[in-house]
């Protein structure tokens, strides 16, 4: 591990939840290919909801061994991470506490479905839901989902913020400022001492840049919250995705330093 130049990524999935492809072990293999000093796996928890996206409970046991597996075999060349990036739901009894007391690294949380005043979840970030996007507001789905994040914030489950301004994925972005609609989920995030990840899996969506925007990033660093980086990966070949280019944006904002855990505390590192 370099001491000058410490590469880090935190949000990493496996075939486990039912999108991705290539083995655990290949994963690991590209990610020390990559130069990448700390890894993690992150994979989508398991929740009575939803089940075609994500990890089986029953596969839990599987997956943290696994882990532990290739932490220990590759321990002379990359450290290896356990974690979950687990669905915020705002009906809390969808989120497993077996997940949220589970003995891992960190914890991702992310939002994925906003609450409709029917009371039902719509997958905002799925291409089969798109169409819903032409039938509100847009203004009103942004308040909508940072109010989420504000509540996973508050909520005090998770470690990390998983792709903070997801809801631009599809490149329906409001009117009203973005920073204005994102600035009390910020100071949440800030006051519950929450790291945010700047992710790369933006850049291979429809937006084509990274989660968050620059505008919101600055916000953050404005703010002193704490930054990680991710691949977001579902595939090999996703793992280190563009990340000098996306520690370069972060250096343009002004961050030098970067954050993990180990067993859920913070470690600090120069990227």
């Amino acid at each position: 591990m370099s001491l000058n130049r410490i590469r880090v990524d935190l949000h990493n999935h496996t075939t486990l939840c039912n999108h991705a492809e290539g083995t655990m072990e290949e994963y690991v293999k590209k990610a020390i290919q990559e130069g990448i000093d700390i890894f993690g796996f992150s994979e989508h928890a398991p929740m009575d909801f939803d089940p075609k996206y994500r990890m089986n409970i029953g596969e839990k046991s599987f997956y943290e061994n696994e882990v532990k597996n290739l932490k220990e075999k590759y321990k002379n060349d990359i450290e290896i991470l356990l974690a979950y990036e687990v669905d915020f739901m705002q009906d809390n009894k969808l989120m497993m506490d077996e997940i949220l007391n589970a003995k891992v690294d960190y914890l991702i949380g992310s939002v994925h479905f906003i609450q409709e005043k029917n009371s039902e979840l719509w997958g905002f970030d799925n291409p089969e839901f798109i169409g819903k996007y032409k039938e509100k507001n847009i203004d009103e789905i942004w308040v909508d989902y940072f109010d989420a994040i504000e509540q996973l914030a508050k909520s005090n489950y998770f470690d990390i913020v998983g792709h903070f301004d997801l809801i631009k994925v599809f490149k329906y972005l409001p009117k009203k400022d973005i920073r204005l609609i994102a600035k009390n989920a910020l100071k949440a995030i800030k006051k519950s001492n929450m790291v945010l990840e700047i992710n790369a899996a933006g850049l291979r969506k429809p937006i084509k840049e990274p989660y968050p925007s620059k505008e919101l990033l600055e916000v953050v660093y404005e703010l002193d919250i704490p930054i990680t980086f991710s691949s977001d990966a579902h595939s090999v070949e996703q793992i280190g995705f563009m990340y000098d280019d996306v520690t370069s944006f972060a250096k343009k904002i002004g961050f030098t330093k970067c954050t993990y855990f180990r067993k859920r505390d913070k470690q600090v590192v120069t990227f």
